[in-house]
Order: C-alpha cells, then sequence, then structure tokens
C-alpha cells in the first residue's frame, strides 16, 4: 500500500493515479478521491524529530577515508533540523519540481547521501529487534543533502546537515517492504552515482530502530535515515538529483542555482 501526504496536509492511500482520501496516516477513507496529477505532493511525514546513520556501509567507510577494519560496533548517529524536510516532485505532474534546495552561500562543497527512509507509526521505546519493524508506518526514500567542507571544520554538523530544506523525502511511503531486500540508486543529471543493496548495511533497519528506542522515545511521524553507500559526490548549482528505490518510487529534486 501506498500512503502520500498532500495539498493542505490531507493523508490518501494511492491506487494507480487516485488518491482515495483518509483521515489520517492509515486511516479510515472519508470518501473523497483526487487525481494524482492534480496534486501537489507533501513530505510524507510529520516528525518530531529526523536521526540519521553514519557509516552504515562498508564501502562508504572507505570512501570517507576511514579505516575499514575497524566497522562501529554501534550506529553512529545524528539529528537533522525539522526546517530541513523539503517535499518530493510528483512523478504524475512532470513540470512540478517540488521543493527547491537551496545552494547556501556557507559552502563550496555541497553533497549528495541517497538514503532509504523509515517513518515511525506509533510511540516506541526499548522495543527488541525482533519487534522494532511492527512499529513502522512505512518506507520511503529520501536524500541526505550535506556541506560536506562545514562537516570538516566546524565543531558540530549543524551547519553541515541541517540547512533548510537539506531532507527532500518522498514521494510517499510504501507500507510492505523488506529493508533489506531492495536496492538503492542515486543519479545526478541522469548519471548513475549510487548503487546498492540494502542487505550491505551493517546495521538493519531493526538494529538501528531498536538501537535508538533504547534511550531516545520515537514518536508516530519520526524520520529514521539509515544510511548511504558509497558513490556520494558533489553537486552544482541547477543540478537535478534522483534517489530510486525498487519497491518504493523515485524522489526527484532540484539544487537552486
Amino acid at each position: 500500500m501506498k500512503l502520500v501526504r498532500f495539498e493542505a496536509g490531507q493523508w490518501g492511500v494511492l491506487e494507480g493515479e487516485t488518491i482515495h482520501e483518509t483521515d489520517g496516516p492509515a486511516g479510515n477513507p472519508t470518501g473523497r478521491h483526487f487525481d494524482l496529477g492534480g496534486v501537489t505532493l507533501l513530505a510524507p511525514a510529520t516528525p518530531t524529530k529526523i536521526v540519521c546513520v553514519g557509516r552504515n556501509y562498508l564501502d562508504h567507510i572507505k570512501e570517507m577515508g576511514h579505516d575499514a577494519q575497524e566497522l562501529p560496533k554501534e550506529p553512529g548517529l545524528f539529528l537533522k533540523g525539522l526546517n530541513t524536510l523539503a517535499h518530493p516532485a510528483n512523478p504524475a505532474r512532470p513540470d512540478h519540481s517540488g521543493d527547491v534546495v537551496p545552494y547556501p552561500s556557507f559552502t563550496n562543497l555541497l553533497h549528495y547521501e541517497g538514503e532509504l527512509a523509515v517513518v515511525i507509526e506509533r510511540r516506541m521505546r526499548n522495543v527488541p529487534e525482533a519487534e522494532a519493524l511492527d512499529y513502522v508506518l512505512g518506507y520511503t526514500c529520501a536524500l541526505d543533502v550535506t556541506a560536506r567542507d562545514k562537516q570538516k571544520t566546524d565543531l558540530q554538523w549543524v551547519r553541515a546537515k541541517s540547512a533548510d530544506k537539506f531532507c527532500p523525502l518522498g514521494p510517499w511511503l510504501v507500507t510492505s517492504l523488506d529493508p533489506q531486500n531492495t536496492v538503492l540508486r542515486t543519479y545526478v543529471n541522469g548519471e548513475l552515482r549510487q548503487e546498492a543493496h540494502t542487505s550491505q548495511m551493517i546495521f538493519s533497519v531493526a538494529q538501528i530502530l531498536s538501537y535508538i528506542s533504547g534511550f531516545m522515545t520515537l514518536e508516530p511521524g519520526d524520520v529514521v535515515l539509515t544510511g548511504t553507500p558509497e558513490g556520494v559526490g558533489e553537486l552544482k548549482r541547477g543540478d537535478h538529483v534522483e534517489v530510486a528505490i525498487e519497491g518504493i518510487g523515485d524522489l526527484h529534486t532540484r539544487i537552486g542555482h
């Protein structure tokens, strides 16, 4: 099932090109229906926080210059501010570009990081790994935009990770997906830059969610980004980025001039 958030914050179930409005995410039908091509899509989450995992693919650890012999013993986490959430383009409206990610004046090295994202359905606290996926509302595509130069120079990663619209999300949620059995690809201006199977994650989605819930309560609508594979690289002004995950769809984002 595909869950979409659209227009003024409504939710609905997408079947073909028709949205059947519901009274909340995975809620009851309202009886109203909308054509997908006639609406503006919103990021499919209303989080209280966005939690991100770093260094969760071995080849990405290597390309960032870290010792691949010393794998992390626990998921390495950081937060992105709620101001980073950006809305997706509507695949049924090729003329509609969704939110444009501004290229900030404080950086000279903007990077893309395609990721699988998880949206939480119900409050999650101290949940064992075996039960963690039962708390997931759905899965979607995410673009973790990073000011790489500031990530290296600043004491904390606030500027590097939390500038406005640095977390495009969408285009919708898929409720039934094996998060460790899909393929993630990132394209920049149509050129393939990242490709990885999610089975290559060092920490599985269930492990990540259980670990976070051990010290931080995850609330309904919260977003967890599960890490990026190798192939991260530079973005230029005006670039078009596509994060495609098999079984979910494509997230299209444009970088501002």
